[in-house]
């Protein structure tokens, strides 16, 4: 049975484990994404202040160049894997964050017990969660960098959101009083807070995106009349001939 060649609009929980497997074996060995990379890296691609077709970032998820798959079939269904991720991305900004669906939320990795809470509980690596996602947002926004620039120095509000999402790529926490001073590591609680808001941060982003591609309508006075139109005042004569002649 030939395979659909419309996108799913999300990925079924198979499906994400399947692309999650795709780029352990495809990707991260060449320097990709992994599963949760590629979701900040998509979200960012969502809310960019411009459009980037996917022939630009496409070849960023493998590393810098596409593998060879073995066969056009493997290529179709690896394409609908990665569009259904797109869509989901695509769908999830448009939302609002404090009511997004669980089948849109980001894909971030976090601990089963959702009760851990003390750091001495958790494996080293388990103490970077959120860490993938941030990178993957931040090689986004360097594809159109020089806007997003434009957007920090214009809007307060979005050089927080970059702030946040910094201390999860980063982990740590830098002083804006003192920026020479070493960091303070973000603790697994702030990590935790960071990424619950992490919905509304793309809301918020979309909504500026959508508010600045949207033309503006000058409000305009009254029309002056035409040169030749009657004139306003009722005089019977051609505006030119009357008040436009002042």
């Amino acid at each position: 049975m030939a395979a659909s060649t419309t996108p799913p609009s999300s990925l079924d929980d198979q499906q994400i484990q399947r692309l999650s497997d795709l780029l352990d074996r495809r990707a991260v060995p060449f320097k990709g994404f992994n599963l949760e990379a590629l979701d900040g890296f998509l979200s960012a691609i969502a809310v960019s202040p411009s459009q980037i077709p996917q022939s630009e970032w496409e070849p960023l998820i493998w590393g810098g160049k596409p593998p060879r798959w073995d066969s056009p079939e493997e290529a179709a269904q690896v394409q609908q894997l990665l569009l259904g991720h797109w869509n989901m991305c695509a769908a999830r900004v448009r939302l609002d964050g404090d009511s997004l669906p669980e089948h849109l939320a980001p894909l971030m990795w976090l601990p089963e017990d959702p009760e851990l809470t003390g750091e001495q509980a958790l494996r080293e690596d388990e103490l970077d969660v959120g860490g993938d996602w941030a990178l993957g947002f931040f090689t986004a926004a360097e594809l159109r960098e020089a806007e997003w620039d434009q957007w920090l120095d214009d809007n307060d509000w979005i050089e927080e959101i970059f702030d946040h999402l910094d201390r999860l790529a980063s982990g740590e926490s830098i002083d804006p009083e003192d920026p020479t001073a070493p960091g303070t590591p973000v603790s697994y609680r702030e990590r935790l807070e960071i990424i619950s808001a992490v919905p509304s941060m793309l809301a918020d982003l979309n909504h500026h995106r959508v508010e600045a591609l949207t033309p503006r309508t000058p409000v305009r006075r009254d029309d002056t009349p035409g040169r030749n139109d009657p004139c306003t005042c009722g005089s019977g004569k051609k505006y030119k001939k009357c008040c436009g002649s002042n």
